[in-house]
């Protein structure tokens, strides 16, 4: 398993049970990486600036000053096509416990390397009373 710099990152109780099955049920090495060095809160603890399961997000490219709204998903309900990004993704698993104003980092499948700051969360379950999602 190769290293990678995870930064500060924190999930909610939920999130991380859920993801955590996720792994067993496949093997996920980055994200099984990710969840053994996050923070983890109880649902209705979590600040609203979090980026959780389910979380709808504003994300400016550093580079290019270009803004992207994207969804947070599990597997089963990502549409890329429609800005709902899987959290095996590398933009997904790079957003999963940021919070607004920290910086995602990935790289694509074809080697290309990016960088994007989190600007908004414009709905994230957990501040919108929802703590079963």
């Amino acid at each position: 398993m190769h290293a990678k710099n995870y930064g500060d990152r924190t999930l909610t109780e939920l999130d991380h049970v859920r993801l955590a099955k996720l792994v067993a049920a496949q093997s996920h090495p980055d994200l099984e990486e990710l969840l053994d060095m996050v923070e983890v809160l109880p649902s209705r603890e979590i600040a609203p600036d979090f980026v959780t399961m389910n979380s709808q997000v504003t994300i400016v490219d550093t580079r290019s000053g270009q803004r992207q709204k994207l969804t947070l998903r599990y597997p089963t309900d990502a549409e890329p096509a429609t800005g709902s990004v899987s959290v095996l993704s590398p933009v997904g698993m790079s957003l999963l416990g940021l919070r607004i104003g920290a910086t995602a980092q990935w790289r694509t499948p074809s080697g290309e390397e990016f960088n994007a700051q989190v600007a908004e969360v414009h709905y994230q379950p957990e501040a919108s009373g929802d703590y079963t999602t």
